[in-house]
């Protein structure tokens, strides 16, 4: 006996007795994945729409009559694209009892407009407004807008001859969590009729389909730095929102300040959380501590059902355009995979790049270029961080050095004596380094440390190349020292000189 389930949208066709682990064989055993079963469909309907079409799904808020025509289109099997150009696209026909009214009106991109041909109502179309114009759609006297596009609008710029909307289907609400849940249970049975959401897929804001804003540039890039690993974990569950606030105190620019519909992503700019993602699942006013960085396109029913310590897996579009760290012709790959012209400062030996110019992802795609600082191979010096027994003083040196941005970092080589070498970082004063992994007996060679507050040196880093069992790496006593990793390129510190930069990276990052 065979069995229907949908995999993320899409049906599969199962034999009877399937467990999960079958269907999805390489996910994450991190990530937990959305069950809903085909009785907690309920009526709780919101009032959007979802389109699914032959180039991506969009979401519409219906305004006007909307309600009443998205609804009865929701029977017609397919509608098919009649026409399209640089400002519409227009999909039918089929018959509606509008009144044309025979005059232009003025239009903004994302409106849905309801509109008829030859000012017949037998030929009425759904058209899609791509940009800002006036035009005279047969509409009505009201201009006809019978909604707008509130997530997948780059849809619109993709539709071309022969793309239709397969199906048009009202967006509902799980709100009953009695049989819908997520799970990380690889063993479980699937049965007839369930659905399965295995990730949420995010799209950045001022990304759209090759058209980049770079307003959103800065809040962005940390949307996008928040989320190298694709792991959304969930601190917090509520009524309105699920948060991720393990970036809680990174500062974030407020670039993009709108209303939080359900699907947005935000940045809180502001307070002790700043630096917190947020995934609305309602709609709510816009706030002066958040700033929208993405939409949700898909998924949202992973965000609706997620819990208090639930992790799963994101995509976001576009990923992190960040080439630092990477040799130069890894870099000359990546680039030109995004289309992305890569000017380099130098080309001789083998090379590391420690610095791109525009920094951001957005403003790297939009400007089509990026020029390059690099250094040889042979300068960059490989370090190991010991994340298990210095988590703390860990995340504060990857935070000084520009470990937390990029695979590369830097130090500035403050003094260098006998088998000492001394680092001096800028240490804000809003950083903590609490004692923690204090060696208690001999520091071997080319142990990594950083003094912590209760020496006056705080900050200090240093590394020795020599064994010693009376003074840390930074010549302090050892309750001043808090061990952090091992320099594994002792040999090139030789090469620099005094208030030199020294350029660092993480062995196997």
């Amino acid at each position: 006996m065979s069995l229907t389930i949908h995999l993320d949208g899409k049906p599969f066709e199962i034999a009877e007795g399937k467990l999960l682990s079958e269907i999805i064989p390489d996910k994450d055993p991190r990530c937990c994945v959305a069950v809903i079963r085909p009785a907690t469909r309920e009526s709780a309907s919101t009032s959007s729409f979802r389109l699914v079409t032959t180039q991506g799904e969009i979401t519409i808020e219906p305004v006007g009559g909307g309600p009443e025509i998205f609804s009865r289109l929701t029977s017609e099997n397919l509608l098919t694209i009649h026409w399209h150009d640089r400002y519409s696209s227009a999909f039918g026909p089929f018959a509606s009892t509008i009144k044309p009214a025979r005059s232009p009106h003025l239009y903004e991109r994302g409106e849905v407009i309801l509109g008829c041909g030859g000012y017949d109502p037998k030929h009425s179309y759904i058209i899609f407004s791509k940009m800002r114009h006036a035009a005279d759609f047969g509409a009505d006297e009201t201009g006809g807008i019978i909604g707008k596009v509130v997530s997948g609008i780059g849809v619109l710029d993709r539709w071309r001859t022969g793309d239709a909307i397969q199906r048009i289907e009202q967006v509902i609400s799980w709100a009953d969590t009695s049989r819908s849940f997520t799970t990380t249970d690889k063993n479980l049975v699937l049965e007839d009729g369930m659905e399965i959401i295995t990730h949420v897929l995010i799209r950045a804001a001022g990304y759209e389909n090759r058209r980049v804003d770079t307003t959103t540039a800065g809040s962005v890039e940390h949307l996008l730095l928040s989320y190298e690993e694709l792991l959304f974990h969930v601190s917090r569950s509520a009524s309105t929102h699920i948060a991720d606030i393990r970036k809680s105190g990174t500062d974030v620019p407020e670039e993009n300040r709108l209303p939080r519909r359900e699907g947005s992503v935000t940045a809180r700019t502001k307070g002790r959380g700043r630096g917190s993602i947020y995934i609305y699942t309602t709609d709510i006013p816009a706030s002066n501590a958040h700033t929208i960085v993405g939409q949700v396109t898909r998924g949202i029913e992973l965000v609706r059902l997620a819990k208090d310590g639930d992790v799963f897996c994101l995509k976001i579009d576009p990923p992190r355009f960040d080439l630092v760290g990477l040799l130069l012709p890894a870099a000359e790959q990546a680039a030109s995979a995004k289309g992305i012209r890569l000017i380099a400062d130098r080309r001789e030996e083998e090379r590391v790049v420690v610095g791109q110019t525009p920094e951001t992802t957005l403003e790297c795609l939009a400007a089509g270029e990026v020029h390059l600082t690099t250094v040889p191979l042979s300068q960059v010096v490989d370090i190991s961080l010991d994340d298990l027994h210095s988590p703390d003083s860990c995340t504060v040196f990857r935070r000084l050095t520009g470990l937390h941005l990029h695979r590369v970092g830097s130090l500035p080589l403050f003094f260098h004596f006998e088998d000492v070498y001394l680092f001096k970082p800028a240490v804000p004063k809003d950083v903590a380094i609490v004692p923690e992994n204090v060696p208690s007996d001999t520091v071997p060679a080319g142990t990594l440390a950083i003094t912590n507050d209760s020496r006056r040196g705080s900050g200090l880093v240093g590394v020795r190349t020599t064994d010693n069992s009376e003074f840390g790496p930074t010549s302090e006593p050892f309750e001043g020292t808090n061990i952090i990793g091992k320099v594994l390129d002792l040999h090139k510190l030789r090469e620099y000189k005094e208030t030199e930069i020294v350029f660092i990276r993480e062995a196997g990052r």
